[in-house]
């Protein structure tokens, strides 16, 4: 059974991924690298909550612990509107380099079943990276499970994130709100 290695970015999109895939016959060990999602409670809560599901689920879990919002913050800094790029950039390499360095067959993302991603920048990173570092990237279009795996998520009592991860998708979040508290001091 060939060994791949999911990314994950949350427990509720592991939901919208992980029968897929074991459904085709792979052997699942998820891969949790996230230094994008930031306050730091944000961070935890997302890990956690995806520990707890993954061990729910019996899937082996692999954490690569790094809150990194110093470094996150540095390399988008000059480009917040195209920090995307980055942030996929970042988390599909590390994942990428695990598979390799650990003798995974290929490699996926949750990062795929969102439909609020930019799935065909994510698609395009990740085939750069399987050529660069000689892993099969897994492409499986999973957001057609995304509205059902949110509300089997919810179903299960899995905490649901209000935003991407970022402190800027977090401000994007807010934004009318902002809009609407600056025009009530004007």
């Amino acid at each position: 059974m060939p060994k791949i290695l999911l990314h994950c970015c949350c427990a509720p999109c592991s939901v919208s991924c992980v029968e897929p895939l074991k459904n085709v016959g792979l052997d699942v060990v998820a891969f949790w690298f996230n230094p994008n999602i930031h306050p730091f409670k944000e961070y935890e809560a997302r890990r956690d909550c995806l520990v707890d599901f993954m061990k729910a689920q019996k899937i082996p879990l692999v954490v690569k612990e790094d809150y990194g919002l110093k470094e996150f913050v540095k390399n988008v800094a000059e480009d917040i509107k195209g920090r995307c790029v980055y942030c996929y950039s970042v988390r599909l390499e590390e994942t990428v380099k695990y598979a390799r360095d650990n003798g995974f067959d290929g490699f996926t993302s949750t990062l795929f079943a969102s439909i609020y991603q930019d799935h065909e920048l994510m698609v395009k990173k990740a085939e750069e990276l399987a050529e660069k570092y000689g892993v099969k990237f897994y492409y499986k279009d999973f957001r057609p499970n995304f509205r059902e795996g949110n509300q089997k998520a919810r179903e299960i009592g899995l905490y649901m994130q209000k935003y991407c991860g970022c402190i800027f998708s977090e401000e994007d979040r807010y934004q009318k709100q902002i809009i609407k508290a600056k025009e009530k001091f004007l």
